[in-house]
This record gives C-alpha cells, structure tokens and sequence, in this order.
C-alpha cells in the first residue's frame, strides 16, 4: 500500500471538495436576491390578479400562522396548508380584504397551489393558481380555461364540487374528467375561507 499516494489523492479530493462548495456558495450568494425579487413580482402579480382593487399589499403580523393547521382539522378540512396571508389595501391605507395563499396536496397529480382573495365582507374576489401539474386536457383546464371564475363574486360559506349544472352559488361544476383537480382546488378555497373567518373574528391575531 502506497501511504504517499492516499495521502495525495485524499489532499486532492479534499481540495477539490473545497473549491466547489466555494464555488457553490459563491454562486448561491449571486442568485440569491434576484431569484427573491423574482419571486417577489411574481407573487405580487398573484395578489393583484385575485384583488385588482387593492394598491398594495402587506403581511398581517397579527395574523397567527402556527394555529392555522389544528384550525382547518378542527373543521374537517385536511390536506391543505396555510402559506401565507396578506393585506390587501387601498389608496387612502383601509383594508380592503385578505389574500390568502394555500397549498393543498389531494390534486391528481400532488400539490396545487393558488391564492384567493377574499373582501372583508367574505365574498371571493378572484383565485389565481401559482403552481399546478395536473394531466394536460383534464385537472390542467383549471388553468387554460375560465374554471376558476366560478368563484369570483360569490359570498358562501363553503363551495362544493358538483357533476352537472349548478341550481346555487355554492355549486362549482366539476372539470369534465378532473373531479380530483376541481375537489382539490374547491378544498383550499373553503380551507382560505375557514381562515378568513378565524382572522374576522380575532382566531388568529
């Protein structure tokens, strides 16, 4: 056994080890802020699409995020993730409502998430999917069609998926093929709803 030569060859490994997590670091600390502001505009374009009326938009401190899970559990809803939550203001600096961004994991194909913007008098000003893999020609109509007008304009305590035309505004007429993809999606729209709710009336503040 040659000592000399593990030695070598383990010095070399290890510099070479070092140099690339040098280099990774390095480039980490490139990307970093420009992959945040990135994601920043994004989200922005989300809120402003689900509540065209507000200005701005600004995170609610007072909001408790931590209770959010043990919350939906305790109203039957599962599956769904609380992600974030966020004021949605005028010019003259009133509330206008919430927008309220969800995750929920029972899509065909795994996690969908979208935000929703709810007025404070809890009608749906519009929904706005931020990530969506579903199959294409079938959950995918979510996004490459009108399915998600179905919630704008409606004040209801809970929306459910239905087969056929709907008779109330609570009724949301399945995607034809995705009843999977549209009862994910209606789940965290009640879910951003139940939440809603629990901010009004001081749950989570």
């Amino acid at each position: 056994m040659n000592i000399k030569k593990i030695l070598k060859d383990t010095l070399m490994i290890t510099i070479i080890t070092l140099v690339a997590g040098i280099a990774l670091g390095f480039t980490y600390k490139l990307t970093k802020k420009p992959i945040e502001e990135q994601s920043l505009i994004s989200k922005q374009k989300a809120y402003q699409a689900v509540f065209s009326e507000a200005s701005e938009f600004s995170q609610d401190s007072a909001v408790n995020m931590e209770e959010s899970g043990e919350l939906l559990l305790e109203n039957g809803i599962t599956s769904v993730t609380i992600d974030e939550v966020a004021k949605a203001i005028d010019n003259s600096g009133d509330t206008l409502g919430y927008v309220i961004s969800v995750t929920d994991s029972g899509g065909y194909s795994g996690d969908i998430s979208f935000s929703l913007g709810i007025a404070m008098d809890g009608t749906i000003k519009g929904v706005s999917l931020l990530s969506i893999s579903e199959t294409a020609g079938l959950g995918m109509k979510a996004k490459t069609t009108n399915w998600l007008d179905q919630f704008a304009n409606k004040q209801v305590e809970a929306f459910n998926v239905i087969k056929g035309s709907s008779s109330s505004e609570s009724d949301i007429e399945a995607i034809s093929g995705a009843t999977i993809t549209s009862n994910s999606i209606t789940n965290g729209v009640n879910a951003g709803l139940c939440f809603f709710r629990s901010i009004q009336e001081g749950g989570n503040q």
